[in-house]
C-alpha cells in the first residue's frame, strides 16, 4: 500500500542477527548484575548470621541457577529464531 517494498531474505537475516546480539548482550549484562547483587547480599547475610550460612548458601545457589537460566533461555530463543529465519 503506499509503495512499500518487501524486505529481502538477506535483509531480514541481517536484522535477526543484529537483534539477537543485542538481546544476548542485554541478558548477559543483567544476569551479571543480578548475580553480583545476590552474592554480595549472601555474603553480608552470612557475616551477620553465621549460624544460618547453610540455608543462605542453598538459597544463593538456587538463585544463581535461576538467574543463569535467563541467559540460557535467551540463547535458546536466539538459536530458534535464527534457524527459522535462516531457512
Amino acid at each position: 500500500m503506499f509503495a512499500q517494498t518487501s524486505a529481502t531474505d538477506a535483509e531480514v537475516i541481517k536484522w535477526v542477527a543484529i537483534t539477537s546480539g543485542f538481546s544476548m548482550a542485554i541478558a548477559s549484562g543483567l544476569c551479571g548484575l543480578a548475580q553480583a547483587k545476590a552474592v554480595a547480599s549472601a555474603a553480608e547475610a552470612m557475616a551477620r548470621n553465621p549460624g544460618a550460612s547453610a540455608a543462605i548458601r542453598f538459597a544463593l545457589l538456587l538463585g544463581l541457577v535461576l538467574i543463569e537460566s535467563l541467559a540460557l533461555y535467551t540463547l535458546v530463543i536466539i538459536f530458534a529464531k535464527v534457524s527459522v529465519k535462516g531457512t
